[in-house]
């Protein structure tokens, strides 16, 4: 059987490539995303039981998220609170009055055999998030809502020969669901729709976005229709995406899958999908539930929540300046190529670091280049976040302007200076300077007798040069900066030499 269900997979695998670009334009994909983020709050969403991962199993609980009888919930406001951030980050319309609503259905993990969800009357309706296309095309992508919702626990099956166990540390940890329109065309948009959702729910900082951990999920609703045609086809989820070449491997696999079937005849049959990361396909665990099937009605232990305005209104003060925002500002305000300006904001400590620097040098375009240089790098070196690499901004301001009037050249500051700073944060930039002796000499003449030394020492390159081969100008500064130990100028050593090199003619 094990073998059966293998060759059927390859041979999936081959029909799809038969398929010619020819019969695949004649398609149109259809995709909205389903996003669960985990909140960063320390409790539950209706109770006070632990919400952090990695604790050993079944120790957040308490009567209320193993749904024993008799227990009540009680809404977190702080989940409240995030909500409302990320539906105003999103250009989403709050709901004064909304409510939540229980869920029915029975899994193994869910000890009260229903969710409390949010169904006809969610917190957040009607926003939108922009996203950016490698051609820099940009697009609206329609949110139809976001919801509160408590995450079941978890099923483990390789654990135990004979069982399958439950974990119940997850139930009742507070979720954000995010629901888009059917408005994505491609994986690619996709891909760059999630990539910026997760990038909105780190600035506001309700989500850590951690998707190897699960504090972030995604469900991928696919389905095809002739181009040209108005109606959808029926729509197959995917379920628990957890990467984002994950959701672009699903989706490309749906796509020529979907077409298959309908190229041969078939009907696309509405189900939920599993994706196999290792085989890159997807099968069904089950028929697609429709909203009938949950039987949806208001939760009675929980009353509506009323909202006013002016509480919304302070919690939009509390909002950050938005990556599309700093973007939009950095070109402007700072004069930073779009590029530079993206790879800033793509966090928002990062982007917070080159704030803080950009107060303390006013060559905003050398800060932009440490920041996305050395400072980035040592960032993926070490793990973690720029807040802990004991690196101060100020630091970096101090060692770019040291290079801007002089004092010591590009390549000590990149190659001798931070790395001494990395090794010591608690020493000032000047004292490193003056103990790694890098504090560049203006005295011409020692500078004039460097560069006689250097020409003497390569005389065909000199010949070289006056015949026009301007390239060994780099074999003469390299020779400069191993003779003076870096404590030249670079621009003077370059003017100087090539006085020298012209007077040889």
């Amino acid at each position: 059987m094990r073998n059966g269900i293998f060759g059927v997979m390859t041979l999936m695998a081959k029909e799809q490539k038969v398929l010619t670009d020819e019969v695949l334009n004649k398609y149109e994909l259809v995709i909205g995303l389903e996003i669960h983020a985990q909140l960063s709050t320390k409790t539950k969403i209706f109770s006070s039981d632990p919400a952090f991962f990695g604790a050993e199993p079944n120790k957040h609980t308490t009567p209320i998220s193993l749904g024993l009888p008799g227990s009540l919930p009680k809404v977190n406001k702080e989940v409240v609170t995030f909500a409302v951030k990320l539906g105003l980050a999103t250009n989403c319309r709050i709901n004064l009055i909304n409510r939540f609503d229980r869920k029915n259905y029975f899994y193994a993990d869910l000890p009260k055999g229903y969710q409390i969800t949010q169904d006809e009357l969610p917190i957040c309706k009607d926003g939108f998030v922009s996203i950016c296309l490698k051609d820099q095309s940009t697009k609206d992508i329609r949110l139809n809502r976001i919801h509160m919702e408590e995450d079941a626990g978890k099923s483990m099956h390789d654990k135990d020969e004979r069982y399958s166990l439950i974990d119940l540390n997850r139930a009742g940890v507070p979720l954000l669901e995010i629901v888009s329109e059917p408005d994505l065309r491609s994986a690619e948009e996709a891909a760059a729709y999630l990539t910026e959702v997760r990038k909105i729910v780190r600035y506001v900082g309700v989500c850590d976005g951690n998707m190897e951990e699960g504090s972030m999920r995604c469900d991928a609703n696919i389905s095809i229709r002739l181009k040209g045609a108005t109606e959808y086809g029926n729509r197959c989820e995917v379920k628990n995406l957890n990467s984002i070449r994950n959701l672009q491997r699903a989706i490309s696999y749906e796509f020529k899958r979907q077409v298959q079937v309908l190229e041969a005849g078939g009907k696309i049959d509405q189900n939920t999908l599993n994706f196999d990361a290792g085989t890159g396909i997807t099968s069904v665990l089950r028929s697609k539930e429709m909203a009938l099937d949950y039987r949806y009605f208001p939760e009675p232990d929980l009353p509506p929540l009323h909202l006013t305005k002016e509480w919304i209104d302070e919690i939009r003060l509390t909002l950050p300046s938005l990556p599309e925002q700093r973007i939009k500002r950095y070109i402007s305000e700072f004069g930073l190529s779009e590029n530079d300006a993206i790879q800033l904001t793509n966090d928002r400590l990062v982007a917070d670091f080159y704030e803080e620097l950009a107060t303390v040098t006013k060559n905003y375009k050398s800060a932009a280049n440490w920041v996305n240089g050395p400072i980035q790098s040592l960032i993926n070196e070490k793990g973690g976040d720029v807040s802990e690499l004991r690196i101060s901004p100020v630091a970096i301001g101090e060692i770019i302007n040291l290079v801007d009037s002089g004092k010591i050249n590009n390549s000590a500051a990149t190659q001798q200076v931070f790395p001494a700073l990395v090794k010591s944060p608690d020493k000032t930039v000047e004292t490193i300077v003056h103990e790694l002796n890098l504090v560049i000499d203006t005295n011409e003449d020692q500078l004039s007798s460097f560069i006689d030394s250097a020409v003497g020492k390569f005389p065909d390159k000199v010949l070289e040069y006056n015949k026009g081969k301007k390239g060994v100008l780099g074999l003469f500064m390299g020779e400069l900066m191993k003779v003076s130990g870096g404590k030249i100028d670079p621009k003077t050593a370059n003017k100087l030499l090539v006085q020298k090199l012209e007077s040889l003619k």
